[in-house]
């Protein structure tokens, strides 16, 4: 039984110790390679997804770099993967990123960013992976550790959701 070995950041986290001991990765070609040479090596299959590639290198690759990032010190700054999504229990997605200039090409930096106010940010950000959690990963809110203030958040959204769903069904009649 293949185990997902970047969606579970557990299991990126545990190859996340490579410097301390060696791993070996078969990237097959085609269809794979001999069920034996599994059995005989006492082989674990990681998974990178649901879709099928030419061979096992890319996939070797993403394992490879999801876990180097996490090596203490790999990154340069030891807060850098503690930002990342999925970097916490709650297995929520990252808030958009932006950067300079403050405008572009007609879209601002949101107000909240340039505020200075830390909670209000931290509040932002955590709001902001929710939705994109819910609109692109929504298995992942069934598997995250959701605080009281996300669960209110995650309601209020359910609730805007659907008035714009019926807003948008009224205009059709």
């Amino acid at each position: 039984q293949a185990e997902d070995g970047i969606r579970d950041v557990e299991r990126s986290r545990g190859l996340g110790d490579v410097y301390k001991r060696q791993l070996i990765f078969f990237a097959a070609r085609y269809k794979g390679f001999d069920q034996r040479i599994s059995e005989l090596m006492d082989a674990t299959e990681l998974s990178i997804g649901d879709y099928i590639l030419q061979g096992g290198e890319l996939p070797t690759m993403v394992m490879i770099d999801a876990a180097i990032r996490l090596i203490p010190g790999f990154l340069g700054d030891k807060d850098s993967a503690a930002t990342d999504s999925f970097s916490d229990v709650s297995r929520i997605l990252s808030a958009p990123d932006y950067t300079r200039p403050q405008e572009f090409m007609g879209k601002k930096v949101p107000d909240v960013l340039l505020s200075g106010n830390h909670e209000a940010i931290r509040r932002w950000r955590r709001r902001e992976g929710i939705k994109l959690t819910m609109e692109r990963r929504p298995d992942l809110i069934k598997l995250s550790k959701l605080t009281d203030e996300d669960i209110e958040f995650i309601n209020e959204l359910r609730d805007w959701i659907k008035e714009r769903l019926r807003e948008k069904e009224n205009r059709a009649e």
